[in-house]
């Protein structure tokens, strides 16, 4: 009774012993190079790692069978069970954290933004992917410890073809949103922080899955799409090449505006604002009507959201500088 408790007492604190050492190792390289995220990442292993350590010593060892001298088939069963699943959750943690890695030295090596959204992107599927392979395969191991499911595994593997056939009948519109989550990730269409308007609402995207994509709106709601939607209909893409934007707009005003005056105080306005990103600006007389002018403005901002305040802003100073300064451009309507 003694060296059977022993042994499982020294399972145990092996098994802590290793993770607690495992993990004083990797938060000491995580301080050391807190650039690189796989240290992190790889601590998120400690629990997994722990456990395929214990039901390995467990299995080799077998000092449950030998303190309670029992028939230890269910108890192996169990511990075997346990050993294989957390065989798969060490091995998606070790997957995600390989990614990471992988993210992380692409963005010390490339200074373009746009190259390192689509490699997120590629990867955040690749990690969705490699997990659903791992956790199916990881069920099916499973399973085939079972004597009942290794007996029925001919008649199966005979019907495989006919399941598949009404399977993918049946989820036609699952696949399609499998497989444009792959099109998506791997042509470059859209990618994660892309600011993209689809039916006339703009917004960021947040996550792109196999089924599914996240755009967070200008208000912080998410609006949630099917990803067959971005490779079966047109969409606007403000970021898939450059981030800057052109920001415009027009002002109505009376036919005694100082246009020169107006635009010599844009350009001053602009040189003093953080928003600007100081490739171009502009602003002209785009229309006449009877009664007002159509002056348009336009100036360059370095991403959507700075492009989104410049307009406001500059459209709020110009106004406030025709209304301290000439009160007469201004429109009116005339009753004379």
């Amino acid at each position: 009774m003694f060296w059977p408790l022993a042994s499982l007492l020294t399972a145990l604190f092996a098994t802590l012993f290793a993770g607690w050492l495992v993990d004083q190792i990797l938060q000491r390289l995580a301080a050391r190079h807190p650039d690189a995220p796989v240290w992190a990442q790889l601590r998120r292993c400690r629990v997994p790692l722990q456990l395929v350590l214990l039901s390995a010593l467990l299995l080799a060892t077998r000092p449950v069978r030998r303190m309670f001298h029992t028939d230890d088939d269910a108890i192996r069963h169990g511990v075997l069970l346990v050993l294989i699943g957390s065989v798969g959750w060490l091995t998606v943690r070790v997957l995600a954290a390989a990614l990471a890695a992988v993210l992380s030295r692409y963005e010390t090596v490339t200074e373009d933004a746009s190259r390192v959204r689509r490699v997120r992107t590629q990867l955040d599927l690749v990690r969705r992917v490699g997990a659903a392979v791992v956790w199916v395969v990881t069920g099916g191991a499973l399973l085939l410890t079972f004597d009942a499911m290794r007996t029925v595994g001919t008649s199966l593997l005979a019907s495989a073809g006919i399941i598949g056939i009404i399977a993918g009948i049946a989820a036609q519109s699952a696949l399609g949103n499998f497989f444009a989550g792959l099109q998506i990730a791997f042509s470059d269409t859209v990618r994660i922080g892309d600011t993209v308007v689809l039916d006339g609402q703009q917004g960021t995207v947040e996550e792109i899955t196999l089924s599914y994509l996240v755009l967070r709106l200008w208000d912080e709601r998410r609006l949630v799409v099917p990803v067959s939607y971005f490779v079966s209909k047109p969409y606007e893409n403000w970021t898939r090449r450059d981030p800057g934007l052109l920001a415009w707009l027009l002002l109505h005003l009376d036919h005694r505006t100082p246009v020169g005056a107006l635009r010599a105080e844009l350009e001053r306005y602009l040189a003093g604002s953080e928003l600007w990103d100081g490739r171009d600006w502009s602003l002209a007389v785009s229309d006449t009507t009877p009664s007002t002018v159509v002056v348009r403005a336009t100036m360059t901002a370095r991403d959507p959201d700075a492009t989104a305040a410049l307009r406001l802003a500059v459209r709020e100073h110009l106004l406030a500088y025709l209304r301290d300064h000439h009160p007469e451009s201004l429109p009116r309507v005339r009753t004379e």
